[in-house]
């Protein structure tokens, strides 16, 4: 996941959005039409392949393994899958291999929307409360693996039944390699992305950057850069929320500022917002593991991911 939190003085609650309240679990009329395409058991069974693979630090092995079997799992589903493959070097003057992995349903359709997930894990754990830990790679089930699950079950749902509009998911590399206090050699792959869009005139409809959402105590946030970039998709995601009966975990309140994937692609003009629990505890910590993440809090933000294309 991300890394930099600025604390916003203040909170914004979006006009269109009414205030947080107390809601039922169960899915609304809206969520109805969702609720049973999002296979959640599929997505926690995605996360789980993935930590069995090892850390996916950018040029190891268990990278190399966990990219090829995206691949493969995507090519079962979507239309076309492409790959962005080539050399990053860093700030230090050495170089990483990076892989950007971008599949596509209904590729000739001129309205789409955009998905984007990083797939790569932060090479330490250097926010583990024991500083003995804090050069140790980490199992990464939610910051990580929690959004690539989520990506692979809305494919897998849309092979199913296909979109009306075409729709793209983003697999980026390199998210969470160096620092971000200053940025540095972090958002390499959707950097990239931004630099190398698929065509000249490439707009989404609007696009949703999924980070660190199987927490299993779910507080999802609106994200400042978000709701200022693209107020509408703010507004059109957390309505949504609402609608499925949601509330409780899409708050409808935007309190922080966070580097994110997100950002490179605001700045190459795409309406992209963040819907990630940055509240998490066990954020760069060896304690992100498997049984911080929950199939609930994967269907709740499956469902949605799958009723807005819908």
């Amino acid at each position: 996941m991300s890394g930099l939190r600025i604390s916003i003085t203040g909170v914004l609650a979006l006009s269109a959005v009414t205030a947080c309240g107390a809601t039922s679990d169960k899915p609304g009329a809206a969520a109805a039409k969702s609720s049973n395409e999002f296979n959640a058991d599929s997505a926690m069974s995605y996360i789980k392949q993935q930590v069995a693979f090892g850390p996916r630090i950018p040029g190891s092995a268990a990278s190399t393994k966990t990219g090829d079997w995206i691949v493969a799992r995507l090519k079962k589903t979507a239309d076309t899958v492409v790959e962005q493959r080539w050399t990053h070097t860093l700030a230090n003057g050495k170089t990483i291999p990076m892989r950007n992995i971008f599949a596509r349903f209904k590729p000739n359709a001129k309205d789409r929307v955009l998905y984007v997930t990083h797939w790569d894990t932060r090479p330490v754990a250097d926010s583990d409360p024991d500083p003995a830990n804090r050069t140790k790679p980490f199992d990464g089930a939610n910051d990580g693996a929690s959004g690539v699950a989520l990506q692979l079950a809305v494919a897998d749902a849309l092979k199913k039944l296909p979109p009306n509009t075409g729709v793209d998911l983003l697999f980026v590399d390199g998210e969470d390699w160096g620092t971000f206090t200053p940025d540095v050699d972090v958002l390499i792959g959707a950097s990239y992305f931004a630099q190398h869009l698929p065509n000249a005139d490439y707009k989404p409809l609007f696009g949703v950057l999924w980070d660190m959402i199987g927490d299993a105590d779910l507080n999802i946030y609106q994200e400042e850069n978000s709701a200022r970039a693209a107020p509408e998709v703010v507004q059109k995601v957390w309505g949504l929320a609402k609608d499925m009966g949601y509330e409780k975990y899409f708050i409808p309140e935007a309190k922080e500022a966070i580097t994110d994937d997100h950002v490179p692609l605001i700045k190459a003009g795409l309406r992209i917002i963040d819907v990630i629990d940055i509240d998490y505890p066990a954020h760069h910590t060896l304690g992100d593991t498997i049984d911080k993440v929950s199939a609930k809090s994967m269907k709740i933000v499956g469902d949605v991911a799958v009723a807005l294309l819908r």
